[in-house]
């Protein structure tokens, strides 16, 4: 008897619990109202939140890179000057002929001459380079044909640049130049062979000279110096004046020549990093 009464209790149980869990899979409760919804199933659906371990944080700034806060630019140049030990000069023959072939026979021969005097002044081949040459008709414009200009002839013109090392006889290579059949000049320019010191001897006095101020605008201001940023350079060999085209005969016997001294210049910009002195 108590053997049965206890299934029959526990048959009772079971089927409560049957029609309680239909109840909840029910989408409405008993008023007709939707029924809320089990607190499994809400803390079911809730996402969960997302670890990532070991992330690395998002950087803003790279840390090797420099950027100084205070800058100061500076314009500086050093000059230099230095006699020179060699000269530049540029010579040559015009010629006429009625045709363009006796213009060009013409002024061969006389190039001839000029090289040989060139070699007789000890000037090597290799310090002789041609710069120009042309060939032009000639016209006179002043008594026209048919209202067109008249052809005279051709000049024929040979332009040549010569480095002289012995500046001591460059007088004398110049009368040889004339002699031997060159007529015009167009330039003459002092320089040195190696001018590789004389530019370096500049670039420190410019640098001495932009510290020198970088420092002293820096104290001015409160600050101090605390390294360069940038360097950047310009500059060269100052400009020497030329001389203007003349004809070659001009120019007596045993030319007296002064070589004077040639400068070189060199500007440079630097920035400069500045920083508070400590206290």
């Amino acid at each position: 008897m108590t053997v049965h009464l206890k299934k029959s209790l526990l048959a009772g149980f079971s089927g409560i619990a049957v029609v309680a869990l239909a109840a909840c899979g029910n989408g409405t409760s008993e008023s007709g109202e939707a029924a809320p919804e089990p607190i499994e199933t809400i803390i079911a659906s809730a996402p969960e939140p997302t670890v990532t371990p070991n992330a690395d944080p998002i950087e803003t700034t790279h840390p090797n890179s420099i950027q100084p806060e205070t800058t100061l630019s500076i314009s500086a140049s050093g000059s230099v000057n230095r006699e020179p030990d060699i000269a530049f000069l540029n010579a040559g023959v015009q010629t006429q002929g009625k045709t363009a072939q006796e213009a060009m026979t013409a002024n061969s021969a006389a190039m001839n001459g000029v090289f040989d005097a060139l070699a007789a002044a000890d000037i090597d081949r290799r310090d002789m380079q041609t710069s120009n040459f042309s060939l032009q008709p000639q016209y006179d414009y002043s008594n026209r044909e048919n209202g067109q200009p008249r052809l005279t002839g051709y000049q024929a013109s040979n332009q040549l640049s010569v480095k002289v090392r012995d500046l001591d006889n460059l007088g004398e290579t110049m009368d040889a130049l004339v002699s031997a059949g060159g007529n015009t000049f167009s330039g003459l320019n002092f320089a040195l062979e190696d001018d590789r010191a004389a530019k370096n001897a500049a670039r420190d006095l410019a640098m001495k000279e932009a510290i020198a101020r970088a420092e002293l605008y820096a104290a001015a201001s409160g600050y101090e110096v605390a390294r360069v940023v940038t360097i950047s350079e310009s500059g060269g060999m100052r400009p020497q004046p030329m001389a203007m085209m003349a004809e070659a005969r001009s120019v007596d016997r045993s030319t007296p020549i002064a070589s004077g001294e040639v400068g070189y210049s060199i500007t440079v910009n630097v920035t400069f990093e500045l920083r508070k002195p400590a206290n």
